[in-house]
């Protein structure tokens, strides 16, 4: 077992304060190092600007490793992602501006007045009692004009589309029923042919490998190409809606997504490099036949596991 490995005990417990208060100050020592006069000239050279990006490409890894389930790869990426943190703050400390301790102090405060059902009297049975506390308490805290505000801009469109209209949602703004986001979406999605084919000759075709290819015939008008992206961006906000109606994060939907055709496109590679060719090499249908056997193959893996966890054991002649 690893020094930082821990065995499962009872939840809820915190870090031996000894143990965490050393960490937590040797990793401030580092970074504080690092922009001294004394540190790293890159180190020295950055600003909360210019480490946006890292920030952001480390919380994705984090994510990567969460999917992956990888507990070294988890627990090196909370590292990077608590580097960035600790790392803002010392710039800031160095700006004159405030202080690592001062950013622990005011979340500490925060979870403790968001959770009155918890540290004070206030009682809460459910999760939705739970949200009423905090959206309650962010309300106060923050005074905001609109209820949509506070909402980050720079967060991942499907994923702050959702947020909006969950947002709405809690004002009474939302569909009735569920199902009639499919009757929007079919509307949101007319609306979009009808910009892509104005002269309303947008065939109707199956999706299929077969055929001669078609070059994309690009749109040279600019006022047309914006209402076609503001039409496009109807359909993906009505998605988002449709996920969040029925609890489904869209934006880990669509990593989701990514990941399995990235895993079907690389088995049609592999499945050529087999075969001593490139994809250059091979036709559209050629490439379809290796994508579906890795599909199949994928189904077939997903149902002997489903199979394998709902079989329970039987222990009677034990």
């Amino acid at each position: 077992m690893s020094e930082t490995a821990q065995v499962q005990g009872p939840t809820g417990v915190p870090p031996d304060p000894l143990r965490a208060g050393t960490a937590f100050v040797r990793l401030c020592e580092v970074i504080a190092r690092l922009r001294s006069p004394e540190g790293c000239p890159w180190d020295r050279a950055q600003t909360m600007a210019t480490i946006k990006p890292y920030t952001l490409e480390e919380t994705y890894e984090l994510l990567e490793a969460i999917d992956a389930d990888d507990d070294a790869a988890i627990q090196e990426e909370l590292g990077d992602v608590l580097l960035q943190v600790v790392l803002d703050a010392q710039i800031a400390a160095d700006e004159g501006r405030f202080d690592v301790v001062a950013v622990v102090e005011q979340i500490t405060r925060k979870m403790i007045d968001r959770h009155p059902h918890v540290f004070g009297d206030a009682s809460a049975e459910t999760a939705d009692d739970v949200r009423t506390h905090w959206e309650r308490a962010k309300q106060k805290e923050k005074r905001r004009d609109s209820l949509l505000d506070g909402i980050p801009a720079d967060l991942p469109s499907l994923a702050r589309a959702a947020r909006l209209t969950k947002k709405a949602a809690r004002a009474g703004y939302d569909f009735p029923h569920r199902a009639m986001l499919f009757d929007k979406l079919r509307e949101e999605v007319d609306e979009l042919r009808a910009e892509l084919a104005p002269d309303g000759m947008l065939p109707e075709m199956a999706a299929s490998v077969e055929g001669p290819v078609v070059p994309d015939e690009r749109v040279k008008e600019a006022d047309r190409q914006s209402r076609i992206e503001g039409e496009l961006g109807d359909v993906l906000f009505v998605v988002a809606n449709i996920a969040r109606r029925w609890g489904v994060n869209p934006e880990e939907a669509l990593r989701r997504a990514n990941r399995k055709f990235s895993r079907r496109f690389q088995a049609i590679e592999a499945g050529l490099a087999e075969e001593g060719r490139t994809l250059e090499e091979a036709t559209l249908a050629e490439m379809e036949t290796h994508y579906q056997r890795a599909k199949r193959k994928e189904t077939a893996e997903n149902q002997a596991g489903s199979r394998s966890a709902n079989q329970t054991p039987d222990h009677s002649s034990e």
